[in-house]
């Protein structure tokens, strides 16, 4: 139940695979005789230097897959001096995850919409704002919960022994897994800047449309994110939707995304398109089911270690050196190209 609830995604799973396929089809075009006797993976996001542009997705419930859920990937997350997203829907408290130690953390809301909800959603911004969490990633893309054939076959529930620690004492209306927000809009973004100061990324934006809306509205930055093919299925893969995003945004706010990624030549391709960084999620699921705090790092360090041979071999001794040209995708037209002087 529990695998299967991390592992599966909407109806026929097709943007499932397709969220890691689609990044097989995109090929190299790496440049030779540059020096990459040393190599710099150290970004800025939102203002906060880090080690490398990979960062943890918050992912809900990582109690389910290790007892110490998700104080041990924070404190991974914080050894590789990246940054942790934590889910509304953690099994860990906001007060526990800040005791594991310093660390850059954003905090992953879903808003709802009554009255009294307000006030708690009020309520929570304190708390979150008090634990030392940087930024608000404000999850967009589900007005109602997505089809799950894996989750109704199993009946899926938390288990008893474990509770969503951070809607506890909080007058919410609906806590469960299963709730709605389909009357979420822009005017609640809007709401949601005047009660935090912390900036706020909005997760699961796909189109030019809603990025130059997010633009709009004044948000610090945007995720391009299908919520790990979890609730339309059918859509693009988040790397085939990426480069619309990116442009759409013009440079005006940073475009990130999830979904998809396992490999250190999957980080390169996404950051060739444009991406300002990416988050990852399932591999750190899995990572902490087999090995807790240790397998965590140890993902983190795999995909590093990728990322950088990745960049060598590519001819890119720094992030900003690398460059749409490196890569090649099924979109790409026949193009004429001016022959560099050395």
């Amino acid at each position: 139940m529990v695998f299967e609830f991390y592992a599966t995604g909407a109806d026929d799973q097709w943007t499932l695979q397709e969220n890691q396929n689609a990044f097989s089809r995109i090929l190299f075009r790496p440049r030779v005789l540059i020096d990459v006797s040393k190599i710099d993976l150290t970004t800025t996001v939102l203002g906060f230097k880090i080690s490398m542009p990979i960062m943890i997705a918050p992912a809900s419930m990582q109690k389910m897959a290790h007892p110490d859920g998700e104080n041990a990937t924070a404190r991974a997350a914080s050894a590789a001096g990246t940054i942790m997203g934590l889910s509304s829907w953690s099994t860990a408290s906001l007060d526990e995850v800040a005791s594991t130690g310093p660390g850059i953390r954003f905090f992953q809301l879903y808003m709802y919409k009554d009255g009294l909800d307000r006030k708690a959603i009020t309520q929570l911004m304190g708390r979150v704002e008090r634990a030392g969490f940087k930024a608000i990633a404000v999850t967009v893309d589900r007005p109602r919960r997505g089809h799950k054939e894996s989750d109704i076959k199993n009946r899926f529930k938390l288990p008893p022994h474990l509770s969503l620690k951070i809607l506890e004492g909080l007058d919410l209306a609906k806590t469960d897994e299963g709730n709605n927000i389909a009357s979420l809009t822009w005017k609640d973004v809007k709401w949601l800047q005047t009660i935090t100061k912390l900036p706020i990324l909005l997760k699961g934006v796909l189109t030019a449309e809603d990025t130059r809306l997010a633009v709009q509205a004044g948000v610090a930055g945007v995720i391009v994110s299908n919520h790990g093919a979890r609730q339309l299925d059918y859509v693009p893969a988040t790397i085939n939707a990426l480069e619309e995003v990116v442009k759409a945004a013009q440079g005006r706010i940073p475009v990130f995304i999830d979904g998809g990624i396992r490999r250190g030549t999957d980080v390169f391709k996404a950051l060739a398109l444009g991406a300002s960084g990416i988050f990852i999620g399932r591999p750190v699921l899995f990572s902490l089911a087999a090995e807790g705090e240790a397998g965590v790092k140890k993902v983190l360090q795999m995909l590093r270690d990728e990322l950088e041979l990745a960049m060598a071999l590519n001819g890119c001794a720094s992030l900003k050196e690398i460059t749409r040209d490196h890569i090649l995708t099924e979109w790409d037209a026949p193009r004429a190209r001016p022959s560099p002087r050395l």
